[in-house]
């Protein structure tokens, strides 16, 4: 029995749904990268950073391959990073929503 595309579609923002998962992401937007600098990069546990790694993958958001002894991630596709650009777009346009909102309330009760 097969996923409703809805509900895949709810897990792959679940997968998003963790601050160190989307700063990886961030962090491979600019190419692929070993562990170790994503561990100098984000300030978390090696094994925490392995957890979300493996989640990552789980989902098929990031692949991994050996180069020595290092172990190298990238985006699975460009449209990880497509979708990463949409968010900070809709993040920013509800933040502008927001203030805009704020400096109008602030306005309306120095009115009264």
């Amino acid at each position: 029995m097969s996923v409703p595309l809805y509900q895949a579609k709810a897990e792959l923002f679940r997968t998003l749904g963790h601050p160190v998962r989307i700063r990886v992401l961030e962090l491979l937007q600019d190419g692929p990268k070993p562990v170790r600098d994503l561990l100098a990069a984000i300030d978390v546990e090696a094994s925490n950073l392995s957890q979300q790694l493996a989640v990552l993958r789980r989902a098929g958001m990031v692949t991994s391959h050996r180069d020595g002894p290092l172990v190298v991630y990238s985006l699975s596709t460009p449209d990880v990073a497509d979708l990463l650009a949409a968010g900070r777009r809709i993040l920013g346009a509800v933040l502008t929503d927001r203030d805009a909102l704020l400096h109008e309330l602030r306005a309306d009760g120095q009115a009264r």
